[in-house]
C-alpha cells in the first residue's frame, strides 16, 4: 500500500510537536495580567469598544485579519523568545537573515527602469546610477514580456510603452552599453519562465561579446510560472506542466553556469497587485517554491545547491503593521520549511532573501502627489520588515512611466529612509511588540493553511490547471472593487476628502517618438545580415530539445548567439508544447 504523501503543514506539525517550548511569560504573571486586564476592560473601556473589541482594517489589498483594540502579553501567551523571535542572523530568522542587517549591508536601492528603445533606457539607467542607485531593475515592454517581436502585428502600438523593447542580443548590447555588468547587480524583470529562457540567454550572449565570464555576473531573473499562467494578459499560453518544466530548466542551467545569479524570484508582487490578499500572495509563492525544490531533488540535485539562491518578491501595501508582520512571518515560515521539510544543511538555504516594490495598484490618479506619501509608508514598512532590496513607486505611475524628476524623488525616498531617519541602526526595531508578534503568528498560520490547501489539491501546477487561483483572484478583485466603490475601503482624494476644486496638472512622461519604427528597422537589418542557415539549425535544435525533454536553455543560448529573435524562439515553444486555454478568462 502506497503511503499517503504528507503536506508541508503535516510535516511541520510532526517535526515541531516534540520541540520543547519555553514561554517568556510566567503563568502567575499572566494570570495577574488577565485579572487586571478584565478589570480595566470592564470598568474603563467604553461598552461600545468592548462589543467591538476586534475590528478588521479595510485597506487596499488587505488580508481581512481581525485586530484587537489593545495588544498585551495575553494576546500571545505562549510566546517563546528563542523559537519565535530569537536573534537576527540565526534561527528562526524572524528578525532578519543577517546579524547586523543594514548596519552591515544597506538595502539595495533598485528602481525599475525601462521605456522606449534600448538607447533611451540605457540613458535612464546611467542617470539613476549617477544619482545613487545601487542596483538596476530592467523593465521590458509588453511585446517583449509576451514574447512577440516589435514587427509582429500583435505588438502594434505597444513597442517601447511601459518598458524597454528588446528583440535580440543586439538590443541587449545597446541596453547595457557602458554599464559595468561585473560590478553592478542587474535584475531582469522577465516575469515568465518562457521569456526568461529567451531573454536571459540574450543577456549571457551579450556578456560573452564583451568578454565578461558568466561567473562574474550578479543579479536576478523572475522566472515564475504564476506570472506566465495566471497573471499574464497575453493571448497565447503554453500548458502549465511545460511552463513549470521550463522554470526548472532555467534554474538548473543558471545554477550550473552562472553561480552568482539568483535564478528565480518567486513573484508574489504581481499576483497580489492582480488581485489577492497578502496571505494568498505569500502562500502561492511558497507553494511554487516547494514544488520547485521537489522537482530539482527529483532531477538529482542537492537541496542546498538550490536553496542558497532562491529569492522572493513582495508587494507591501497600506496596512502598515500587517506589512511589517507579513515579511517577518513568511521569513520564519520559509526557514521552517527548508529545515524541517527539506532537511537543509547550509545556513544560507534557510534564508528568505526578498525584494519588494511598493504597491502600484494603491496609487491614484486623483491628487497624484498623495502617492508620494503612500509609497513612503509602504517603503518604511518594508525596511522595518527587513527586506534586502527595494523599489519605491513614483507618484506619476498611475498615469505612465515615471518622469526623470519623479523617478529621482522615489530614489530620494529610499535614501532619506536610509540616511536620515536612523531606522537602519537598530535591527528589527518593532520586534517584541505585543501587536507585531501576535500578528506575525497569525499571518504565518494563515499562509501555511493556504499552502496546505494547495498541496491537498495536488500541488501548485494542479491548482493552476484546475483554475483554483484564477477563481480566487476573480472573487477577491470583485469584492475589493465593490468595497472601494461603496466607501468601505477609504482612499483619500478618491472617495473621501475629495478636493473641492481641480488641482494643477502634474508633468506626465512623454514617450519618445519613432521607437516602434526604429525597432522594426533594426530588426529588418538584423534578419537580412545574420546567417540564415545558423538561425534555422539553432531553432530546429531547440524544438527537438523541447520535444525530447532536454533542458532548453543551452539551446536558447545557442539561438541568442546567432541572433535569433525572441518571437522566433517563442514560436518554437508554441509548436513543441502546444497552447493551453486557462480555466477562466476575462
Amino acid at each position: 500500500m502506497v503511503e499517503k504523501k504528507r503536506t508541508t503543514k503535516e510535516i511541520l506539525q510532526a517535526e515541531l510537536a516534540d520541540k520543547k517550548r519555553t514561554p517568556l511569560y510566567h503563568p502567575d504573571v499572566l494570570e495577574k495580567l488577565r485579572q487586571e486586564f478584565e478589570r480595566w476592560r470592564n470598568t474603563i473601556v467604553r461598552e461600545e469598544d468592548r462589543k467591538n473589541w476586534h475590528t478588521t482594517p479595510r485597506t487596499i489589498l488587505g488580508s481581512d485579519i481581525p485586530r484587537e483594540m489593545l495588544y498585551t502579553p495575553l494576546s500571545n501567551p505562549a510566546f517563546d523568545y528563542m523559537q519565535d523571535l530569537g536573534y537576527s542572523g540565526q534561527e528562526p530568522f524572524t528578525r532578519g537573515i543577517h546579524a547586523n542587517m543594514y548596519r552591515g549591508k544597506e538595502f539595495t536601492m533598485r528602481q525599475l527602469t525601462g521605456y522606449g528603445g534600448p538607447e533611451e533606457t540605457n540613458q535612464r539607467i546611467k542617470f539613476m546610477i549617477a544619482h545613487g542607485a545601487t542596483g538596476i531593475n530592467a523593465l521590458f515592454d509588453l511585446p517583449t514580456i509576451q514574447m512577440y517581436d516589435s514587427d509582429d502585428p500583435l505588438s502594434k502600438g505597444q513597442v517601447g510603452m511601459s518598458g524597454v523593447a528588446i528583440d535580440s542580443v543586439e538590443d541587449m548590447e545597446l541596453l547595457f552599453k557602458d554599464i559595468p555588468l561585473d560590478k553592478v547587480t542587474i535584475s531582469l524583470v522577465t516575469h515568465y519562465p518562457s521569456n526568461t529562457a529567451i531573454l536571459f540567454p540574450m543577456y549571457l550572449a551579450m556578456a560573452e561579446r564583451r568578454g565578461i565570464p558568466f561567473d562574474k555576473l550578479r543579479g536576478s531573473v523572475q522566472n515564475d510560472i504564476t506570472l506566465e499562467e495566471v497573471v499574464r494578459s497575453g493571448p497565447e499560453y503554453i500548458p502549465p506542466k511545460d511552463c513549470f518544466r521550463i522554470q526548472c530548466d532555467n534554474i538548473e542551467f543558471i545554477r550550473q553556469n552562472v553561480p552568482l545569479w539568483n535564478f528565480v524570484t518567486y513573484n508574489g508582487y504581481n499576483l497580489r497587485e492582480f488581485g489577492t490578499s497578502g496571505v494568498t500572495e505569500m502562500a502561492v509563492a511558497l507553494a511554487n517554491a516547494i514544488g520547485t525544490v521537489e522537482e530539482m531533488l527529483s532531477r538529482g540535485h542537492d537541496v542546498d545547491w538550490i536553496g542558497e539562491r532562491l529569492a522572493f518578491f513582495w508587494s507591501p501595501a497600506s496596512d502598515f503593521f500587517e506589512e511589517v508582520a507579513r515579511i517577518r512571518a513568511v521569513r520564519r515560515l520559509w526557514y521552517k520549511i527548508m529545515k524541517y521539510r527539506f532537511n537543509t544543511k547550509s545556513p544560507r538555504s534557510l534564508w528568505m532573501r526578498c525584494h519588494v516594490q511598493t504597491s502600484g495598484v494603491s496609487l491614484m490618479r486623483e491628487e497624484p502627489l498623495n502617492n508620494i506619501i503612500r509609497a513612503a509608508y509602504h517603503a518604511l514598512a518594508a525596511v522595518l520588515g527587513g527586506v534586502q532590496s527595494l523599489h519605491v513607486d513614483s507618484y506619476d505611475e498611475a498615469y505612465s512611466v515615471p518622469t526623470e524628476e519623479a523617478a529621482l524623488l522615489s530614489l530620494r525616498t529610499q535614501q532619506i529612509i536610509q540616511a536620515e531617519t536612523g531606522i537602519i541602526e537598530v535591527v528589527d526595531p518593532l520586534g517584541g511588540s505585543f501587536y507585531i508578534e501576535a500578528l506575525t503568528n497569525e499571518i504565518e498560520t494563515r499562509i501555511l493553511d493556504e499552502v496546505d490547501e494547495i498541496e491537498k489539491m495536488g500541488g501548485y501546477v494542479t491548482a493552476i490547471d484546475k483554475g483554483w487561483l484564477h477563481k480566487k483572484i476573480a472573487e477577491y478583485f470583485y469584492n475589493e472593487r465593490n468595497s472601494i466603490e461603496k466607501g468601505l475601503i477609504k482612499i483619500v482624494g478618491y472617495n473621501i476628502y475629495k478636493a473641492p476644486v481641480d488641482l494643477p496638472p502634474i508633468n506626465v512622461f512623454q514617450y519618445p517618438e519613432g521607437v516602434e519604427k526604429r525597432q522594426q528597422a533594426r530588426l529588418a537589418r538584423l534578419k537580412e545580415q545574420r546567417d540564415h542557415e545558423e538561425v534555422n539549425v539553432a531553432l530546429t535544435a531547440l524544438e527537438d530539445a523541447c520535444k525530447r525533454g532536454e533542458n532548453v536553455m543551452p539551446y536558447t543560448l545557442r539561438c541568442a548567439r546567432v541572433c535569433c529573435t525572441e518571437g522566433e524562439m517563442f514560436k518554437v515553444f508554441k509548436r513543441a508544447f502546444g497552447l493551453w486555454k486557462p480555466s477562466v478568462l476575462w
